[in-house]
């Protein structure tokens, strides 16, 4: 089941864009910061530490995860890329891969394996020099 974050979970903080953006740019605060605590939140303890043991550069030392959205137009836009950003980035940390366990080789695949090696060892053998 997959953990959703909420708008309620964070905390956003309004700031201007950098780059080109002609009169707009300098009277309008439309890129957000989003913040969020992860030693603070309700996710799962096993969820926190492996958020906390990411080395991401958007972690800061105090366990907070800093994205900042500046690429769309409006404040709300970039608000739901930052929460999207944000969401991807759990959903990357709640992945726990399989533990692979070793397994040893049936028969039939030695027997396929040896057979081959034999098969062009003879082919191999056949471009000698000819001797009369």
């Amino acid at each position: 089941m997959p953990l959703t974050l909420t708008p309620d979970d964070v905390e956003f903080t309004a700031l201007r864009a950098q780059g080109p953006g002609g009169q707009n740019v300098n009277k309008v605060s439309s890129a957000v910061q989003l913040r969020f605590d992860v030693g603070a939140s309700r996710l799962p303890d096993w969820l926190k530490t492996r958020l906390l043991a990411m080395a991401d550069r958007r972690l800061t030392q105090d366990g907070v995860i800093v994205i900042k959205a500046q690429t769309e137009r409006s404040q709300e836009r970039n608000k739901a890329d930052a929460l999207a950003r944000l969401q991807a980035l759990v959903d990357a940390a709640s992945h726990v891969p399989a533990v692979r366990r070793a397994t040893r080789p049936t028969r039939a695949s030695q027997r396929r394996r040896l057979d081959a090696k034999s098969q062009r060892s003879g082919v191999k053998a056949l471009r000698g020099r000819v001797t009369d």
